[in-house]
């Protein structure tokens, strides 16, 4: 058996994990740590009694893990070592070493929540930190804690920093290995490439492939990139005389297995990110990488999670480099500068922070775990995340308003998919359509079955448009077309030409899920409705699986329309569904502005779940009228499906709306015109400041907002609040002996020598101005005082044109001093006017 690097750290390993029961192990790509470490446990007892479960992210790297150390221990497959994914199981009961996907564990977990026959579980690839990953390590790890001491867990990353998550195990001890088996020459692009990603993958192939004698592995984000690369190479291969290959997830395992297989022709190997690790391709010597990948997001303004094409981290980049030093020495193209390397993020970041939560939350409430955010995650998810997680299970009936599981939550829990996808199935089941709901969910879950047409043709037919006709479900034209083909019908249709190799996975996860729901052994179907089609049930089954994808038209024959949730949608050129102002949006890209429906059906109003219909008054602020109105409105969760106008209810729910639609636009209620208003404002602010001890209110503006507030209980518009006594209603905030000290010490008006009540000009931050005719204070001999005499007013002693003479607030010194060449002045311009040589003796009048 070749030497492999892990092998010279094998006995701390089993050493450490005996003293501890947990390990972290750091070995990089190349290192062997897949297929040698599980072995080793088990060839030195630490196993005693139950199995080795070696956990991987992945189908396809489980099976080649399992058939790698069957091959390398000369043992047939299956029986001390095997393996057990979705669809594919080979095991038995003596199987010592069983390599299964995260789901199969979880789904064990639900079974058997103590692990009672298993000894140690290995989580290797960890630094990919899936979700799965990250929700079976707590589930296990409580295990230990709290039941099983003896279990033992060991923790595998090429690229993880182990600290923390060694830390988490109660200080697991560490182990790093070598690096990798062969050295990789790394190259980069010199300069930015504009091409596309294909073609700039099938430019890389040809650069690589003479530096080597060895197969290429390419990696690209998608199935699509990698057929459109296939045919971009289609010619270069022919004369090279090589092979290409497939590599992706849902490829069927025997394509899998033969593209796994050693081959003496040269073979060039298309894969998505399944190939980034635990997956050896032998004689593997170049690899081109595009540097991308598609990675789930979930998107909190609509709930979904999306695929979007993004930068692989440098650490995958590692590990896709580390693919061409497995066998031998080999070279990696990375289709991108060096300079941007470094710009990349050192770890690709764990989904835990970036997909939708409903299904680990699920299988925690039904393992006995009630809060998510409580449950001893490696890292908690957030918040957020977890509040829309649980605001969809409780849409699903899967929980109680209080988060608590209830019984048909717990159904859902035991089948494998999607919460959404389970509830499908039972809904189909207790409407006698289990068989086409399987598919539909099948259907749903899996990638799109149908290759998109050249625009305008369709192969085998005539051409065809986008939207060729007009259907009830995108959904259900789907299914029909799956049923068709699996009858030995056309394969062509409007939307695209069916991929057989997919309709057979589909058929495959159809029979699996039909055998998961028989396996609930649930009472036979109760036929609600026998007047209702077979299609219509389907429709509401989807409804009650979809309850917040449910739209409605902004307009009759409208394209555009709004989700519940409030998110606006748009129907996509590939739906056919035109009709009807409900519509379910099953398969959504959440776009830059509206979300784009690829794939919708139609809803009528009866479908909907009564439990999530209500009807009440809804009061808001009319933005063109100005004013307060209600509307009785029909609700379907928070979508509105009806509203009619009713009276404003006799509450003060209408004032609180007016309030706050006016405070945030004060300019237009305010009479800032009205000078009562203006001048009193100015009268109490001036006064507050000059006399604090009266202890009267600034009218700043929270105290404004006080008015406004009151005034609202009696208006329900703008205008309204306009023509209100402001004035009134500010005096109102002060206390009886407050108003009163107003009076007295900011009074409104002056009574001068002539007689005459002569209005004082208040203005912020400035004293008062008295703007009287000289005639009219003859005999007054100091300037005016107010606030218990601190402030002086401040004099515009006009002439008989009314225009200011002299400013003063010194009016002793006017008359000695300034009067007389004022009079002489003024004497000449107006000889009819009384201009007395002595001011402080002369009879004051307005004239």
């Amino acid at each position: 058996m070749l030497s492999l690097p892990i092998d010279a750290v094998l006995p701390e390993i089993v050493t450490q994990l005996r003293a501890r029961g947990t390990l972290v192990l750091r070995a990089p790509t190349g290192a062997g740590k897949t297929t040698r470490v599980p072995p080793a446990l088990l060839d030195a007892g630490l196993a005693s009694r139950g199995q080795i479960v070696l956990l991987e992210p992945r189908r396809i790297a489980a099976r080649a893990a399992a058939a790698r150390m069957a091959r390398e221990r000369d043992v047939r497959l299956g029986i001390e070592i095997g393996y057990q994914v979705r669809f594919d199981s080979r095991c038995a009961r003596e199987t010592r070493i069983v390599a299964v996907t995260e789901g199969i564990l979880l789904r064990k977990l639900q079974t058997d929540p103590f692990l009672e026959g298993v000894d140690i579980v290995v989580f290797d690839e960890f630094h990919e930190r899936n979700l799965s990953s990250d929700l079976a390590l707590g589930m296990v790890r409580r295990v230990q804690q709290e039941v099983r001491p003896d279990l033992k867990i060991v923790v595998m990353s090429a690229t993880l920093d182990p600290g923390p998550i060694a830390a988490y195990l109660g200080g697991a001890p560490t182990v790093e290995s070598l690096g990798r088996t062969f050295p990789v020459s790394i190259e980069y692009l010199k300069q930015r490439d504009r091409r596309s990603i294909t073609e700039a993958a099938a430019w890389g192939v040809e650069q690589v492939f003479h530096k080597t004698d060895g197969h290429i592995l390419v990696f690209l984000p998608g199935v699509g990139e990698i057929h459109k690369t296939s045919r971009e190479l289609e010619e270069f291969a022919r004369r090279q005389q090589v092979k290409i290959w497939p590599l992706y997830g849902d490829l069927p395992p025997e394509e899998q297995d033969q593209v796994l297989a050693p081959s003496s022709q040269r073979k060039i190997v298309l894969a998505t990110n399944v190939a980034e690790t635990s997956v050896t391709i032998d004689g593997v010597t170049a690899v081109v990488d595009t540097g991308v990948a598609r990675v789930l997001r979930f998107d909190p303004l609509v709930g979904l999670d999306r695929l979007e094409i993004e930068p692989i981290s440098q650490s995958s980049a590692d590990q896709r480099a580390g693919r061409a030093g497995r066998t031998a020495p080999g070279i990696c193209l990375r289709l991108w500068e060096e300079v941007s390397h470094r710009h990349r993020p050192e770890q690709t970041e764990p989904e835990i922070r970036r997909v939708d939560l409903s299904g680990p939350l699920l299988q925690l409430k039904s393992w006995g775990e009630p809060d998510a955010l409580l449950f001893p995650w490696f890292e908690p998810p957030r918040a957020d995340a977890v509040a829309q997680a649980e605001l969809l299970l409780h849409r699903l009936g899967a929980c109680d308003c209080n988060g608590r599981l209830t019984e048909l939550g717990s159904q859902l829990a035991q089948l494998p998919t999607h919460p959404r996808l389970a509830r499908l199935l039972l809904a189909g089941q207790q409407s006698g359509e289990a068989r086409r709901a399987a598919w539909l969910a099948a259907l749903l879950e899996e990638r799109d079955p149908f290759m998109r047409p050249r625009p305008g043709m369709n192969r085998g037919g005539p051409p065809v448009s986008a939207v060729s006709h007009h259907s009830q479900s995108d959904v259900l034209d789907r299914l029909g077309a799956l049923e068709e083909a699996e009858r030995g019908g056309t394969i062509d249709f409007p939307w695209g030409t069916l991929h057989r190799g997919s309709a057979s996975h589909l058929a495959r996860v159809r029979d699996q899920l039909l055998r998961d729901l028989r396996d609930l052994q649930l009472p036979p179907a109760v036929d609600d409705d026998s007047e209702a089609s077979t299609d219509e049930r389907l429709l509401r089954a989807l409804v009650t699986a979809f309850p917040d994808r449910v739209a409605k038209r902004r307009a009759v024959g409208s394209d555009k329309g709004i989700m519940v949730g409030g998110r606006g949608v748009k129907l996509g050129p590939q739906s056919c569904v035109r009709t009807g102002e409900l519509f379910l949006c099953t398969d959504v890209d959440a776009g830059q502005t509206d979300a784009i429906v690829r794939q919708a059906s139609l809803v009528l109003p009866e479908w909907l779940p009564p439990t999530s219909l209500r009807t009440q008054t809804d009061l808001f602020f009319h933005p063109t009228q100005k004013q307060v109105v209600a509307r009785r409105r029909d609700y379907f969760e928070d979508l509105i499906l009806s509203e009619t106008p009713c009276a404003l209810p006799d509450t003060d729910a209408p004032a609180e709306v007016l309030f706050h639609e006016a405070a945030k636009a004060w300019d237009q209620v305010f009479p800032s015109e009205d000078d009562a208003v203006k001048n009193y404002l100015a009268r109490v602010q001036g006064l507050a400041r000059w006399m604090p001890e009266l202890e009267l209110p600034r009218f700043e503006q929270s105290e404004l907002h006080a008015a406004l507030h009151n005034l609202s209980q009696r208006c329900r518009s703008f205008a309204d609040l306009k023509r209100s006594d402001w004035l009134s209603e500010l005096q109102n905030l002060l206390t009886w002996p407050q108003r009163q000290a107003v009076e007295r010490e900011a009074p409104e008006r002056f009574t001068v020598p002539s007689g005459s009540a002569i209005r004082l000009q208040y203005e912020p931050e400035r004293p008062p101005v008295l703007a009287v005719k000289i005639q009219e204070i003859f005999g007054l001999t100091e300037s005016p005082r107010i606030a218990a005499g601190r402030v002086r007013v401040l004099l515009h002693l006009l002439g008989p044109n009314m225009r200011p003479q002299q400013v003063t607030d010194d009016l002793a010194s006017f008359w000695s001093n300034t009067y007389p060449a004022v009079r002489k002045e003024l004497a000449r311009r107006y000889p009819r006017h009384n201009w007395p040589e002595n001011p402080l003796t002369a009879k004051a009048g307005k004239k």
